[in-house]
């Protein structure tokens, strides 16, 4: 239970760290960051492997840079119904991304190396 607990800390500061890294991208506040991992979470378990599917021939050809894209898609898509969260555009939002992936791999690595 401790390590979920984490896993969705660590995406909860991702996204805040997005939003003050990546131009474009705006987070409310706290909460909003905290709903924002949930439907994340919910989002990376039910949609995104469906999709993965479905653009797994892309993503062969591309060497795996397809990823970014469709999670830059699903980062866009989070974008136009929680409220107080902001993506300007499509390059913002795969930007916006890969920060986010890049943060919570450390972050998993860093728990993964304490617990």
């Amino acid at each position: 239970m401790g390590k979920i607990v984490a896993r969705f800390l660590i995406t909860v500061l991702a996204f805040l760290l997005a939003a003050y890294l990546v131009p474009g991208i705006e987070v409310a506040g706290a909460y909003t960051a905290l709903v924002l991992a949930f439907f994340w979470g919910v989002i990376n378990l039910t949609v995104k492997p469906v999709l993965f599917v479905l653009t797994l021939p892309i993503n062969f050809l591309s060497l795996g840079l397809f990823s970014f894209v469709l999670n830059g898609f699903l980062l866009w898509f989070l974008g136009t119904f929680v409220e107080g969260f902001t993506v300007a555009g499509f390059g913002s939002a795969i930007l916006g991304a890969f920060v986010i992936g890049c943060v919570t791999w450390f972050g998993r690595k860093f728990v993964r190396i304490i617990a």
